[in-house]
């Protein structure tokens, strides 16, 4: 008589908020892919149609109006990741940017194992120089406070991964912990064969990729001050070509001046589909990329595509090109570096993106991810 196998142990994902875009969001998409049968807990979701039918339930904040202001929201995230309901399950896996690391769910064992994908320890917390969020008087003033509860949670969990090197020393230097490096996932064979999206182009955009210069430059990020999308500009007018600037975000109507301002023509294309940003990375000459990124996906995506990458000498993103054959880094983020290093990129030779890209994929993240938690 043949047994029947046990079931597999119950898990639990769990994430900052869930929003209808962005990177940490399809990081939780490729958990939920690598541990199918794991129940999914945030503080609020934004996008119910990215999770449908999985088990998943929201805190009290979701009922709120701080749901609209995630900096207001920061503080009261800290009680509630420690009032999360009780359940029996076997291991808990964290995606955290903020305070989710925090997070404790107790057991009829205790409390349950945790294990934790850091994006980065909170950046407005331990590294405001990156983003202007924490350089106002109230959150400088309340920091030390924040620094001390988060190193005292981050004791907590069995194990961390981060997402790249650059994150990796700043857990340890914030933190006191070792982290293995786990890049985060890129649809690399779904960008890399366009038949998959070059068919859901639609005739509107089909039109803005055939009216395209021969040669530009694309800035492609969300559109908010510390992506420094503005360098992306000042490049193209050094180096004298057009340039796009493709994404979404506060700052669109402060870019679309800048870009009216310019001295070479500058397009300013806002909340691209996929399908018309993966045509923007074929036909773009070279992707500038200044922000200080804690990886950089867009990088990779471009470079799928076979589009060379610039960008700053700081940054995760760093290590997601090869110098010298698929990216550029410049000296600085002054615009005279930028255009040496893009003119240097524009001179690269073709490379295989798909290859040059493949230790990135979603697949070899879900590999990653499965075995950095059932080992």
């Amino acid at each position: 008589m043949t047994s029947t196998p046990p079931p597999p142990p119950r898990g639990l994902l769990v994430h900052e908020w869930i929003a209808p875009a962005g990177g940490s969001e399809n990081v939780l998409e490729a958990m939920a892919r690598a541990f199918p049968d794991a129940d999914v807990r945030c503080l609020w979701n934004d996008a119910p149609a990215r999770f449908r039918g999985r088990r998943l339930s929201e805190t009290w904040l979701a009922s709120t109006p701080l749901r609209r202001n995630k900096a207001l929201a920061a503080a009261f995230c800290l009680p509630t990741w420690r009032m999360l309901p009780p359940d029996d399950f076997q291991w808990m896996l964290v995606s955290s940017h903020l305070f989710a690391h925090h997070a404790r769910v107790r057991s009829s064992a205790g409390d349950v194992p945790k294990y934790v994908y850091v994006h980065t320890p909170a950046r407005y917390v331990w590294t405001p120089e990156y983003d202007p969020r924490g350089q106002g008087l109230a959150v400088r003033s309340v920091a030390p406070l924040f620094r001390a509860l988060d190193r005292r949670r981050a004791a907590e969990p069995l194990a961390f991964a981060a997402n790249s090197r650059f994150v990796r020393e700043r857990i340890a230097k914030a933190w006191g912990r070792e982290a293995v490096v786990i890049p985060p996932p890129v649809d690399v064979r779904s960008i890399a064969d366009a038949r998959t999206w070059d068919t859901r182009l639609s005739d509107a955009e089909r039109r803005t990729l055939d009216a395209l210069p021969d040669l530009f430059l694309l800035g492609a990020s969300r559109f908010t001050s510390y992506k420094r999308l503005d360098l992306v500009i000042d490049t193209a007018e050094r180096l004298g070509v057009p340039a796009i600037v493709a994404g979404r975000g506060p700052d669109e109507g402060a870019l679309r001046d800048r870009a009216t301002r310019a001295r070479v023509p500058v397009e300013v294309i806002a909340s691209p589909s996929d399908a018309l940003l993966r045509g923007l990375y074929r036909a773009a000459s070279v992707l500038v990329f200044p922000a200080v990124e804690d990886f950089g996906i867009i990088p990779v995506e471009a470079q799928v595509l076979g589009t060379p990458v610039v960008t700053g000498p700081v940054g995760g993103q760093l290590e997601t090109y090869e110098p010298g054959v698929t990216g550029i880094t410049a000296d600085s983020l002054t615009p005279d570096d930028l255009a040496a290093a893009t003119s240097s990129a524009l001179s690269l030779p073709p490379f295989d993106g798909a290859a040059a890209t493949a230790r990135f994929s979603s697949e070899v993240f879900e590999e990653r991810i499965r075995h950095f938690v059932t080992g």
